[in-house]
């Protein structure tokens, strides 16, 4: 199988790209940070699908490759399996799954089966290399050919796993080792004591030691009941009792509250009386403490009259003077006819006349100083009306309230026996059912209802501290009655998680002779494959230095000396090692599928010296002339040694 050509749209940092590659070697030419690791994760995700999950990542490839602009999300690779068959797969990565064409341009992509989860499985149908397997061995990255110093022992135990079980990943006596932690923690054994085994076989011998004790107590458990319901009995009659003598108790109560109610109407109709009293003797004191204002008030008419009276005699006498005193100054004028005189009589009248206005005025301040008194007087007398009129409005009221309680009374007096002899007679029938007639009456006309009441309290408090002592009697039992049917159940659930446990750990001795088996089979067959392949790739390495590798149980790798000696393959030098894996995982290709995969090398000579890195070129050229080699690289390095040993090859400039 090859790749014949890619066409990327779009995908991450890589736009309109158009990338022929040829059989043998090609190489992919680019600096950090151009695309190249974007161009091989395009290949992947081509053949399997782009996946939207992080697997712990920051970022899904989705995320990571989707384009920040644009819609087209897009490629193409064409590809050529070893029949000659030709294919072109499309694939919008916004969806999950691709469009795939045959030579003809024919859509094929029906023909292979789709999964729900990985979507069109035409890549692993066609070649039977699933994604793990194409990333773990045709890609081959620069962090998995270099390591340090101290992680040589782990490179080392990483061949070994691949000669052993075929897996770099997988270690036989690791695997063997984990199953027997596993079988030990899951399981244990009969000399372990904390394990599961040895827990619930302590566990199903306590159970049954408890199941037979509990047993004794069942007997007892009957007796309890009956001597409960027995007392239970008891104390519902007591408490039926109990209860009728506390409803009579709140009859006597009620009435106790009625005739509290009467008394106090009683108290307030006296009170009522007293007021009435009260009122009546207010309101004579009132009329003793004012009767000078009732006497000014009648006698306001006759002081009047007098000083109209008055009023008028001045005017007459004031006439009289004035008519006088003309008659007497005609008089004079015609008789005396002494003009002095006469002046002087003339004078005498604006005299009389301001001696008239003196005393009208006189009259008129004393008329006004009467209405004065007499306003003030009828003032005080309607006030103190005012007040005669609400004491005796006062009085009518509360004379009206009395009488209206005094009938009330009389009917809460008439009603009150009534109402209790039928309550008595109402509580006596609702307990007939329940208590003998004669005890019911004795109860009913019990006189000392409190004592009583009392004493039946203790009767019934006592019965229940005998109840509640069986109770907890039987609480003490009950749990452990109950508990017997929990430790039959547990008994039957422990003695089936002892079954599992020993199916379980049938099933670890079985996974173990399996694995074993397995071992054998494939030390027998795979291993000396492995080994004869390690051989000539150190020989070819080392230009004859080690020849010979093997791998045993105790030691692991040992590589054989020049002098016939065998050390461990970790005393080797850090590069030997680095190019052992890599050509081991070479070697691996050819296993992996019917179709020759191409062998995918990212950055994978970056720490290489120049003359390791020129016989990892020929390695590569003599031992794979008919697999197609993709050499990714950001160096001239490999183009120089491939132009100076005249090896032909394709290059692409990223």
């Amino acid at each position: 199988m090859k790749i014949n050509k890619i066409k990327i749209n779009s995908y991450g940092k890589l736009k309109n790209k158009e990338i022929n590659l040829e059989d043998g070697i090609n190489i992919i030419y680019g600096k950090n940070e151009s695309g190249k690791s974007t161009l091989l994760r395009f290949i992947v995700n081509s053949f399997y699908g782009i996946s939207k999950n992080k697997k712990g990542k920051e970022y899904s490839d989705f995320e990571k490759y989707l384009p920040w602009v644009g819609e087209e999300f897009s490629g193409k690779i064409e590809y050529e399996l070893n029949n000659k068959n030709k294919y072109e797969i499309y694939r919008d990565f916004r969806k999950k799954n691709p469009k795939i064409f045959n030579d003809k341009m024919e859509d094929i992509s029906k023909e292979f089966n789709i999964d729900k989860t990985k979507g069109n499985e035409f890549f692993y149908e066609q070649t039977k290399v699933d994604e793990e397997l194409f990333l773990s061995t045709v890609v081959v990255g620069q962090q998995e050919v270099k390591l340090g110093k101290q992680e040589q022992n782990m490179l080392v135990q990483k061949i070994a796993n691949l000669v052993g079980t075929g897996d770099d990943n997988v270690s036989y006596k690791r695997a063997i080792d984990r199953i027997n932690r596993r079988q030990l923690d899951e399981i244990g054994t009969a000399k372990s004591r904390e394990k599961p085994i040895n827990i619930i076989d302590r566990k199903i011998k306590e159970l049954e030691n408890e199941k037979q004790e509990l047993t004794l107590y069942e007997n007892f458990k009957y007796e309890i009941e009956e001597n409960k319901n027995n007392l239970k009995t008891e104390i519902n009659n007591l408490e039926i009792e109990n209860n009728l003598l506390k409803q009579i108790k709140t009859i006597y109560e009620k009435e106790k509250i009625e005739k509290e109610k009467i008394k106090i109407k009683e108290n307030i109709k006296e009170e009522n009386l007293e007021k009435i009293n009260l009122i009546k003797n207010k309101i004579n004191e009132i009329k003793n403490n004012n009767k000078n204002i009732f006497e000014l008030n009648s006698e306001k008419n006759k002081n009047s009259n007098e000083i109209k009276k008055e009023k008028n005699k001045i005017n007459k006498k004031i006439i009289f003077l004035i008519l006088f005193i003309l008659l007497i100054n005609i008089l004079q004028f015609i008789f005396i006819k002494n003009k002095i005189i006469n002046y002087i009589l003339l004078l005498t009248v604006p005299m009389v006349l301001i001696y008239s206005s003196y005393l009208k005025n006189k009259i008129n301040k004393k008329i006004k100083e009467l209405k004065i008194q007499e306003k003030n007087n009828l003032n005080n007398l309607e006030k103190i009306n005012l007040e005669i009129k609400n004491l005796e409005n006062e009085f009518n009221l509360i004379e009206k309230n009395n009488n209206e309680l005094e009938k009330e009374l009389i009917n809460l007096k008439n009603n009150l026996n009534l109402k209790i002899n039928l309550e008595k007679e109402k509580i006596k029938n609702n307990y007939l059912n329940k208590i003998e007639k004669n005890k019911i009456n004795n109860l009913i006309n019990s006189e000392n209802i409190n004592y009583k009441i009392e004493n039946l309290q203790n009767k019934i408090n006592n019965k229940k501290i005998e109840l509640h002592k069986l109770e907890l009697d039987q609480k003490n039992i009950e749990p452990k009655l109950d508990n017997l049917s929990k430790i039959e159940e547990e008994l039957v659930n422990n003695k089936e998680k002892m079954s599992t446990l020993r199916k379980i750990n049938t099933s670890f001795e079985l996974a173990k002779n399996a694995l074993s088996i397995a071992y054998e089979k494939m030390k027998n067959t795979v291993t000396p494959k492995f080994t004869e392949e390690l051989s000539k790739n150190i020989s070819e390495i080392t230009k004859g230095k080690y020849s010979k590798i093997m791998l045993n149980d105790e030691d692991g790798l040992i590589v054989e000396l020049e002098d016939g000696n065998y050390i461990p393959a970790s005393k080797l030098s850090v590069g030997t090692i680095d190019q052992l894996y890599l050509s081991l995982r070479l070697s691996m290709v050819g296993e992996l599928s019917e179709e020759t995969m191409p062998i995918i090398l990212d950055e994978a000579f970056a720490y290489y010296d120049k003359e390791r890195l020129k016989n990892i070129l020929l390695y590569l050229n003599d031992k794979y002339k008919n697999t197609q080699i993709i050499i990714f690289t950001c160096t001239n390095r490999e183009k120089e040694i491939l132009e100076e040993e005249l090896i032909k090859y394709n290059k692409v400039n990223l």
